[in-house]
């Protein structure tokens, strides 16, 4: 019951958040201004969605094998592909990364190790996107003059920045508590697994490469899109503006994102003194590239020997 709830309660979000956001977009004119050219940018965007996921799965073996969960590339790629069309389908806070657990705890790696995994992966991820925000802060305090969307940009990566560095602090503390007591235990042993990653001479560098190119192909993704409908946006707005879309996105407050993200881009926009209708524009046709891949993660999905194997097994529910 409890998860029909919050299932219901997201979708509700959504559908709120998205109303409200359309009503700042004229779909028609959009529609309009999508031509032959524009289907060459949107293809592009979706090539380099697929790269960006391959980037990531190369993040997440270094991640995966701290933590005697190795992957191999390909297996790494489709449980990743997967992943996407559950996070367009999924109506769960976890989404694709409760299904890439699951794949890779079946796969012999046993649910512990793949549940630390995911979680080490995500939070560095985190870490590092927040970490791009605030390297750029100069430059976005020049494009954002509006005082309401300086704070709420100071407010929102400093949070996150805070939150993932208490994380790696976690794991450096030493009060012998922090292993035995079962409300500390396991975050306490996944931030001693980010450190290590992180802070080691051989996998450190490549995982923060992996990690800062994971946003910055977010924003070309997003430049795609802008450069396919004409938005009067540059490159540089683009950049600074929507990894904190991207941050807040990250709230398992609605599915895949839905409304959540159209409404903080139109109101980013906004605060940078573009067209917020455009901001919104932008959103919809990042969320339907998204989509898109996530199609293609289904058919993965439902030719994979995972799926074929699902009913032949009982899944056994870590204790």
């Amino acid at each position: 019951m409890r998860r029909i709830l919050l299932s219901t309660a997201k979708i509700l979000i959504s559908a709120a958040l998205l109303y409200f956001s359309l009503r700042k977009v004229n779909l028609y004119d959009l529609a309009s201004r999508i031509h032959v050219e524009s289907l060459g940018w949107i293809g592009l965007a979706i090539a380099v969605t697929f790269f960006q996921i391959f980037v990531g799965v190369l993040r997440w073996r270094e991640v995966s094998a701290e933590c005697d969960a190795p992957i191999g590339l390909r297996q790494g790629m489709r449980f990743n592909v997967i992943g996407t069309f559950f996070n367009q389908t999924l109506p769960s806070s976890i989404g694709g990364d409760a299904v890439r657990l699951w794949l890779v705890a079946r796969s012999g790696a046993g649910w512990r190790a793949a549940t630390y995994s995911i979680f080490v992966d995500r939070a560095i991820g985190l870490i590092a996107l927040a970490i791009v925000i605030v390297a750029s802060l100069p430059w976005s305090y020049n494009l954002i003059t509006d005082p309401a969307g300086r704070s709420a940009l100071l407010l929102v990566d400093f949070a996150a920045l805070a939150g993932g560095l208490g994380f790696l602090v976690l794991g450096v503390l030493p009060f012998p508590w922090l292993k035995r007591w079962w409300g500390t235990h396991h975050l306490h042993a996944c931030a001693v697994i980010a450190n290590r990653v992180i802070f080691s001479r051989d996998r450190g560098p490549k995982v923060a490469v992996l990690s800062l190119l994971v946003h910055v192909l977010a924003v070309v993704i997003a430049w795609c899109v802008v450069q396919s409908i004409d938005a009067p946006v540059r490159f540089g707005q683009i950049f600074q503006l929507v990894p904190p879309v991207m941050l807040i996105t990250m709230l398992p407050i609605s599915i895949a994102g839905w409304g959540v993200r159209e409404a903080t881009m139109g109101l980013a926009f906004g605060y940078a003194g573009l067209l917020a209708n455009e901001g919104v524009n932008v959103s919809l046709l990042f969320g339907a590239v998204s989509f898109l891949v996530g199609i293609f993660g289904g058919l993965v999905w439902i030719f994979s020997p995972e799926k074929a194997a699902q009913g032949e097994a009982p899944i056994e529910v870590p204790k």
